[in-house]
């Protein structure tokens, strides 16, 4: 390909990130990279695009979450999915949701999506769920964007594991929407730590294929990060739902903590 296939359109509305991913885009629909393709390496795209790695990875994660793309570690980046165009825009809403709906949306999803993984995930993906959970662990407590990255990767893995590719989209049309609030929750080591030890803990119940255990793993985790933002955002604990395992139920139940 020569220099000028990879130009970035000039468009001053768009952030850079944004311009990058149109640019990926066009290069998939135009046929020169194809399902299952590997794309050149985080070095030679910046290089090939003029950009700096930071702005390139930003789109590529976009990409990677929309289905487009994905990343395997050790090997680099393939085109996961040529069908771009459906995969363009994600929810929309009538008003503005706010972050506690969208959690409780989310707890629903991937608590589901967390027990059909147990069943469904092949060795290989049960393999790069741990590893995801090892990186996420190591991340610098500093660096809010490489522990944001390698917790998206994480779930994202978990949900991508669940087989059912519905679930799997409406999944990634809520992440980018609590993009802003997750990389604001790193407040704290306590908290980074806490997330580490809960991603090990449903990677350890997904890999002896316990379903229930998994399920209850990541409800717990997700509860954890749902209650951290509703004392945040003061609301009152007669309006917080909560979640219980109840010892003879096999689903956690909904309440109203009163």
């Amino acid at each position: 390909m020569d220099d000028e296939s990879w130009a970035l359109s000039p468009n001053a509305r768009k952030p850079l990130p944004e311009l990058i991913e149109d640019k990926i885009r066009a290069l998939i629909t135009n046929g020169t990279f194809r399902a299952g393709d590997r794309l050149p390496t985080e070095p030679e795209l910046a290089q090939k695009m003029a950009v700096a790695r930071s702005s390139l990875r930003t789109a590529l994660q976009r990409l990677q979450l929309q289905g487009v793309v994905e990343v395997m570690r050790g090997r680099g980046w393939y085109v996961r999915s040529t069908d771009v165009a459906e995969r363009d825009e994600p929810l929309r809403f009538d008003r503005r949701v706010s972050d506690s709906d969208l959690l409780e949306v989310r707890i629903a999803l991937e608590t589901t999506a967390a027990s059909l993984a147990a069943l469904r995930a092949s060795q290989g993906e049960l393999d790069d769920i741990a590893k995801l959970a090892k990186l996420h662990q190591a991340a610098s407590v500093n660096d809010k964007d490489e522990l944001l990255r390698t917790d998206e990767d994480f779930h994202a893995a978990v949900v991508r594991a669940s087989h059912n590719e519905l679930l799997d989209q409406l999944y990634r049309s809520l992440v980018p929407q609590l993009r802003s609030y997750r990389r604001n929750s790193y407040s704290s080591a306590e908290v980074h730590v806490r997330s580490a030890n809960d991603h090990n803990q449903v990677s350890w119940f997904l890999r002896r294929r316990d379903e229930a255990g998994a399920r209850a793993a990541m409800t717990t985790h997700l509860l954890g990060l749902y209650n951290d933002l509703a004392a945040q955002t003061g609301m009152p604990v007669e309006e917080r739902a909560g979640l219980t395992n109840y010892a003879l139920e096999d689903e956690p139940s909904w309440q109203q903590n009163r």
